[in-house]
């Protein structure tokens, strides 16, 4: 019998454990939102609701979840291979630069841990996603089937050539940065379509792309620092 005790014990204390922990992830993603998100000038409604329901520690690797402050620290955690899940604001501000209303088709460069296209999944129609990391474009699949997403497409591929199939997109974001604007994304943006893309090497800015009777309006919005893109494009591109 006292077996038994100590048994139901050692459960009632494990299940508290893990109820303590998905409680701590709500207070911990409301902080985020509320600290990283809302009080540096995020303002569109959509945008902050997608970010208060996606559970971005469930994109990270459990072992990086000690990392720095945590999976909703103001800071990137380490996805493995190389790569990494961008800072929750960054990732914010990129997405409200889109201006996405719902019924948009978007194209996103770099999957990633698939975080990106989960909020985006929430904001747009349909989403379309290219990682060229073939261990990272699989997991991030698996991930996003996994919690019901059935409006995002991944693929493996070289994000510098696009998607030209299921082109023009409403909006493309580039998670990874080239040292210029890949022409094909240009080329397979919607008339009045938005793209938000890190440019540079040592130096990067973010720019914000618009496309209006066929011409590109470029406008600059702060440094940043992103992965390099890579691929067999980029090496053979050549600059708008």
């Amino acid at each position: 019998m006292k077996h038994v005790l100590v048994w139901v014990t050692i459960l009632a204390i494990i299940i508290g454990c893990r109820e303590n922990t998905e409680i701590d992830f709500v207070k911990q993603r409301e902080k985020m939102v509320k600290t990283q998100i809302k009080d540096r000038g995020i303002r569109d409604e959509r945008v902050i609701s997608a970010f208060r329901k996606v559970e971005r520690h469930k994109f990270i690797p459990k072992e990086n979840w000690e990392y720095g402050n945590g999976p909703y620290g103001d800071h990137s955690v380490p996805i493995g291979y190389g790569q990494t899940i961008s800072q929750p604001y960054i990732v914010a501000l990129m997405t409200e630069l889109l201006s996405l209303k719902g019924e948009e088709r978007v194209l996103e460069i770099g999957t990633g841990s698939g975080y990106g296209a989960a909020i985006l999944a929430e904001l747009a129609k349909e989403v379309y996603t290219i990682e060229i990391i073939e261990a990272l474009a699989k997991r991030s699949s698996m991930l996003l089937h996994k919690l019901g997403y059935q409006n995002i497409m991944v693929k493996c591929g070289d994000g510098y050539i696009g998607w030209k199939e299921y082109a023009p997109f409403h909006a493309i974001i580039v998670t990874c940065a080239p040292p210029y604007i890949p022409e094909p994304l240009v080329q397979q943006l919607a008339e009045g379509g938005r793209m938000v893309i890190p440019v540079g090497t040592i130096h990067q800015e973010l720019k914000l792309l618009v496309k209006k009777d066929g011409k590109i309006e470029e406008k600059t919005i702060i440094p940043v620092m992103f992965v390099p893109m890579t691929g067999k494009g980029i090496k053979k591109g050549t600059k708008r």
